[in-house]
């Protein structure tokens, strides 16, 4: 069944809600001021004849004929509704112009009006786009003004933003504290198992058996300390020095060389000094799970692996780009994640507990910065961490 098409009216209303809400205030002001105007011009209309009408002397000719009378009466009735249509028509066409000219006038003021009655929500957007895990503790909207709507509303934003924050600082604190209290017995497992495997007297079986639960007791130590990291990294920073980019990756390349070579990946540089204020500890862990996640998802014995830094375009720019298996475009995001690699959703894999890019998300946006991630033509990824220069 056809659906009727729209009249005007629902059309005109369609095309106004498309239109921002600056503009339309922007209008609504204009229309009300116009149709303001055109009731005043209509009033002044009627005033000025009933006004010549009242003021309109009246003559007589007493001695004159009476047929010279009324021809001289009917002809001075005539002058005075000539006198009163000439009058209103001189009115209508200047005060119409002058309509048009304040009508522009209007707009152009609605407009300034407009965006300094939205200037509260502004900021309340502006305040809302720069918080972060690391700014969400301390800054607040905080508006200034009269109890009026938009200051409930603000003060209804703060509130919301306060509650998140003890929300995300208890979600922390937990995260560190059972982290913290895992690691105990964790480190009394290895060390039991150290001492058995190095019982002369040991069975074989018994030694495979412990071997074994030390892979998977140094596994969970490894995702304890990244749960740790992770904490620590999403929490407002307490170091900020001067940090050398440069230097940064230089000592993840040089630190997770054996490694790559044992992988068989080839490692290639292209650094240059790229200075910047931050954590020296977080952005070196930073680079480092970028390069070990490089290597870890890259071709067996025949992979390559690009590491660059340095100031483009004012901006501060850490890129890593690796070969590996083909990356579907809409898995990119996921892997940035707790617990997500590709084709992974839990902690099944051999690779790691899947923290890595998590904890660079986590680093990068304590430092005010971003990370995006792209499929590499050819398979592998191309990551690329942007910060503020120092």
């Amino acid at each position: 069944m056809a659906t009727p098409d729209p009249g005007p009216l629902e059309r005109a209303r369609a095309l106004f809600d498309r239109i921002s809400i600056r503009w339309r205030l922007t209008i609504t002001y204009g229309l009300l001021f116009f149709l303001a105007g055109m009731l005043l011009v209509f009033v002044i209309y009627m005033m000025v004849g009933w006004a010549i009408n009242e003021a309109w002397p009246g003559v007589s000719l007493p001695d004159a004929p009476l047929a010279y009378e009324q021809r001289f009466q009917q002809e001075w009735l005539w002058w005075k509704h000539a006198a009163i249509d000439e009058a209103r028509e001189a009115l209508l066409s200047r005060t119409l112009l002058a309509l048009v000219g304040v009508g522009i006038l209007a707009i152009v003021i609605g407009y300034v009006v407009a965006d300094r009655a939205l200037r509260p929500i502004q900021q309340m957007t502006a305040t809302a786009r720069r918080l972060s895990g690391s700014t969400l503790a301390h800054e607040r909207i905080a508006l200034k003004g009269p109890d009026d709507e938009l200051k409930e509303l603000a003060d209804t934003f703060d509130a919301m933003l306060t509650r998140l924050n003890v929300a995300f600082d208890t979600q922390r604190r937990f995260v560190a504290n059972a982290s913290h209290e895992l690691r105990t017995p964790l480190t009394i497992n290895r060390t039991v198992l150290e001492i058995a495997l190095g019982d002369p007297e040991a069975s074989e079986d018994l030694k495979a058996l412990g071997r074994t639960l030390l892979e998977v007791n140094a596994r969970n130590e490894r995702l304890i300390e990244g749960l740790l990291l992770l904490a620590r990294s999403e929490r407002e920073l307490s170091v900020r020095k001067p940090v050398d980019m440069r230097d940064v990756a230089r000592t993840a390349v040089e630190q997770l060389a054996p490694v790559a070579e044992a992988a068989g990946v080839t490692i290639s540089t292209e650094l240059q000094k790229a200075e910047t204020l931050g954590d020296p500890v977080l952005l070196e862990r930073c680079v480092s799970n970028l390069v070990e996640n490089a290597i870890k998802h890259n071709l067996p014995d025949s992979g390559h692996l690009w590491v660059r830094a340095g100031i483009v375009e004012g901006v501060l720019i850490v890129q890593v780009a690796n070969t590996g298996p083909h990356v579907p475009a809409y898995e990119v995001n996921s892997l940035f994640e707790p617990f997500r690699r590709l084709n992974a959703d839990r902690v099944d894999s051999s690779k790691g507990a899947g923290l890595g890019l998590s904890i660079v998300r986590a680093v990068v946006r304590a430092h005010g910065g971003d990370v995006t991630a792209v499929p590499r033509d050819g398979g592998g990824l191309v990551v690329t961490v942007r910060l503020q220069p120092g």
